[in-house]
């Protein structure tokens, strides 16, 4: 098996529904984004996947959610937008294009993160 990684950032901000503390009121971050992909075999050209490919197929979805208020977003209007939907959110898009796709990470800080991934 082999695996490629991509990592991405967008900023934008959100607010925790029914969640009791700082988090309640709204703030930013520089999230940062993991998609791993993973393959089987390697291509003719000795690659698995083109990184321009899979960091094309990521900054697609993070373009949409950056410099945004992710709670007015359709998708988060009712759904709390933690890193955990965050990361199926992402995933979700990415993966119906990307059959390739293994798992996706959001980090809010530098030391935590939320990890989707479908069992396979």
């Amino acid at each position: 098996m082999y695996e490629i990684a991509v990592e991405d950032t967008f900023d934008a901000a959100h607010s925790l529904r029914e969640y009791e503390g700082s988090c309640q009121h709204l703030h930013g971050h520089t999230y940062r984004v993991r998609a791993r992909f993973r393959f089987a075999a390697l291509q003719d050209s000795g690659m698995a996947m083109d990184f321009r490919q899979a960091k094309t197929a990521l900054r697609s979805v993070l373009n949409y959610m950056d410099h945004r208020y992710i709670n007015e977003l359709p998708e988060f209007s009712v759904q709390n937008p933690t890193a955990e939907n965050l990361a199926t959110f992402i995933y979700k898009r990415i993966k119906a294009d990307n059959p390739d796709l293994h798992s996706v990470s959001v980090w809010e800080t530098p030391t935590s993160c939320a990890t989707y991934f479908e069992e396979e």
